[in-house]
C-alpha cells in the first residue's frame, strides 16, 4: 500500500499549492481518500466567481479586506447567497442582509447556542502512524474545501489528537463525537487499534467529567482469529462496532463480506447483544470511480442489497449504513441531478431508504458523513433530494449527523449548511419530500443530535 490513490488517478488533480481563494464554503467536492473526486463543474466556478464579488461588496461596506471578511459569518452567509444565485431555487436559508449585518449573525447563532450536535463519524491518527500519504487527504482538502490547512501547514500531526480536540470541540459546534477507525488488510494502515480508540475515549471523558466522546472496535469478518478479536473487544465496552462489508477501503480485499451472512455474521450478532453492544456502523457506497474495474467481482459488497435480510433477522441490532451508502458522483454533478429527476433514485442511497417500508423493520439508519458535504457543495439540489430521501424513506428519527472529520478540517461549515439547508416546495411537491424546517427545526435536531441520544442512550443531560 503505497498511495490512497492510483497513480493515474493522482495524475489528475493539481496540488494544494495552486489555491489561492479562501472560500468559507468548498467550491469543488474533495475526497476522504476513498475515491477520485470530480473536477470543479461549470457551475461551481461560477459560485467561486460570485462569492468572490459579493465578498469583495460586502467586505467594502463594512470596511473590511475581503480575506477577513470571507472569515466571518457575514462571509458565511454570502457564500450561502451565492450557492442560492447559481443554482437556484432556494436550497439554503439566507437572509440576504445577513452578508452586511453582524448583528443578525449573532442572534443567528445565539438561536441555536443550545442545538446538541452529536458528530457520528471522526477519526484522528496513533501517535505511530507512519504513511505520510494520507497527507493527500489534506492536499485535496486544502485545495478544494479548507484553504486553512494549506495556510497552517500539511503535516501528520494535524491529524493527531491534540487537533482532533481543537477542531471538533473548540473550532466547530459539535457536542460530542464518536471515534471511529477503519480495517485495511495490511494492519500497518489502521488509523487506530481499538485499544486506542477506547483509552481516547475514556481520557477525554474522564477529562471533562462528562460523556463527551463514544467509540468504536472495529471488526474485521473473515480474517483469520478475527471472534478471538471480538472477544478482546469487548472487554473495551465499545459502544458500537465499525465495519467495511467491502473488506478493506483503499484496494480489493481477501476478506469481503455480507451482514446477512449466517455462518459467517449471525453467531457475532449473538455474540454482541449477549455482550450488550446493539449497535453496528457499516461503511457501504463511496467506492473509486472506476469501482466496477478496480473492485471487479467486489463492489456489490459496498451496496445496500445485504442490509434488509440481517436488519429483519435481528431486529434488537441497529444498522447505522455510513455515507448513506451513496454512490459517489462517477459523473459531473449536473448529470447526476438529471439522473435523479428523470428517475427519482440516486444509487444505492434509495435502495438504503426503501427497506423499512420492503422489509417491515425500523433498525435501520443513515449516516451522511462525506456524502451531505459533497452533494451540498457539487449540487445543492441534490444535496436537498439526498437528505429528502432519506428522511422520507427511513424517517427523520433514523438519520445521524456525521462529518468524517478529522481530515477536513473542523466541521463547523458542514453545521451551518444543513441548519440551512430546505428542500425547494416544488420538490416537496413532486418527490413527496418533507420539509427540513429552520435551523432548529425538530427535524433538524432529530439529524444532529437527538438520533444517536437515543441510540447510544445519552441522558438529557447532555441533549
Amino acid at each position: 500500500m503505497t498511495s490512497w490513490l492510483s497513480e493515474r488517478e493522482q495524475r489528475l488533480i493539481a496540488g494544494a499549492e495552486s489555491l489561492e481563494f479562501d472560500s468559507p464554503i468548498p467550491t469543488q467536492i474533495v475526497s476522504n481518500g476513498e475515491y477520485l473526486p470530480p473536477s470543479q463543474s461549470p457551475k461551481q466556478k461560477q459560485v467561486e466567481d460570485r462569492i468572490k464579488e459579493l465578498a469583495e461588496e460586502n467586505a467594502k461596506f463594512l470596511g473590511m479586506d475581503r480575506r477577513s471578511f470571507l472569515k466571518t459569518s457575514c462571509g458565511m452567509a454570502t457564500a450561502f447567497i451565492a450557492m442560492n444565485e447559481i443554482y437556484g431555487g432556494g436550497v439554503f436559508q439566507v437572509d440576504p442582509a445577513e452578508a452586511r449585518d453582524p448583528e443578525m449573525a449573532l442572534e443567528r447563532a445565539a438561536a441555536v447556542e443550545g442545538q446538541f450536535i452529536f458528530d457520528d463519524q471522526t477519526h484522528f491518527l496513533r501517535d505511530d502512524f507512519a504513511h505520510e500519504e494520507i497527507l493527500g487527504l489534506g492536499e485535496f482538502a486544502a485545495e478544494h474545501w479548507n484553504p486553512k490547512l494549506k495556510e497552517e501547514g500539511l503535516d501528520l500531526t494535524r491529524y493527531k489528537f491534540e487537533n482532533y480536540i481543537k477542531e471538533l470541540f473548540y473550532n466547530s459546534d459539535t457536542k460530542m463525537s464518536l471515534l471511529s477507525g477503519a480495517p485495511f488488510d495490511d494492519p500497518t494502515w489502521w488509523l487506530l487499534s481499538n485499544q486506542q480508540i477506547a483509552s481516547a475515549r475514556d481520557m477525554v471523558n474522564e477529562f471533562s467529567g462528562a460523556r463527551r466522546m463514544l467509540g468504536h472496535a472495529v471488526i474485521v469478518p473473515g480474517q483469520p482469529g478475527w471472534m478471538d478479536d471480538v472477544e478482546r473487544s469487548i472487554a473495551l465496552k465499545p459502544d458500537a462496532w465499525k465495519s467495511y462489508t467491502i473488506g478493506d477501503p483503499l484496494a480489493p480485499s481477501k476478506w469481503p463480506w455480507w451482514l446477512d451472512d449466517e455462518k459467517l455474521m449471525y453467531p457475532f450478532y449473538e455474540k454482541s447483544l449477549k455482550a450488550g453492544i446493539n449497535t453496528i456502523c457499516v461503511h457501504k457506497g463511496l467506492m473509486p470511480p472506476d469501482y466496477e474495474k478496480s473492485f471487479k467481482g467486489l463492489w456489490e459488497y459496498a451496496t445496500a442489497r445485504d442490509i434488509g435480510k440481517a436488519a429483519k433477522d435481528w431486529p434488537d441490532m441497529n444498522f447505522i449504513i455510513y455515507h448513506s451508502a451513496l454512490r459517489p458522483f462517477l459523473e459531473l454533478p449536473d448529470q447526476a441531478w438529471a439522473e435523479f429527476e428523470a428517475t427519482g433514485r440516486m444509487k444505492w442511497a434509495t435502495d438504503l431508504a426503501e427497506i423499512p417500508e420492503k422489509y417491515g423493520v425500523t433498525n435501520v439508519y443513515g449516516e451522511i458523513g462525506t456524502t451531505f458535504a459533497n452533494s451540498a457543495v457539487a449540487h445543492p439540489k441534490f444535496s436537498a433530494a439526498f437528505i429528502g430521501t432519506l428522511v422520507k424513506g427511513l424517517g427523520a428519527d433514523h438519520v445521524v449527523w456525521g462529518t468524517d472529520s478529522l481530515f477536513y478540517g473542523s466541521p463547523q461549515w458542514q453545521i451551518e449548511a444543513m441548519r440551512r439547508l430546505e428542500i425547494p416546495g416544488d420538490m416537496q411537491e413532486k418527490y413527496g419530500f418533507p420539509s427540513l424546517g429552520g435551523a432548529n427545526s425538530l427535524t433538524k435536531q432529530a439529524i444532529f443530535g437527538q438520533n444517536s441520544a437515543r441510540i447510544y442512550e445519552i441522558g438529557r443531560a447532555h441533549v
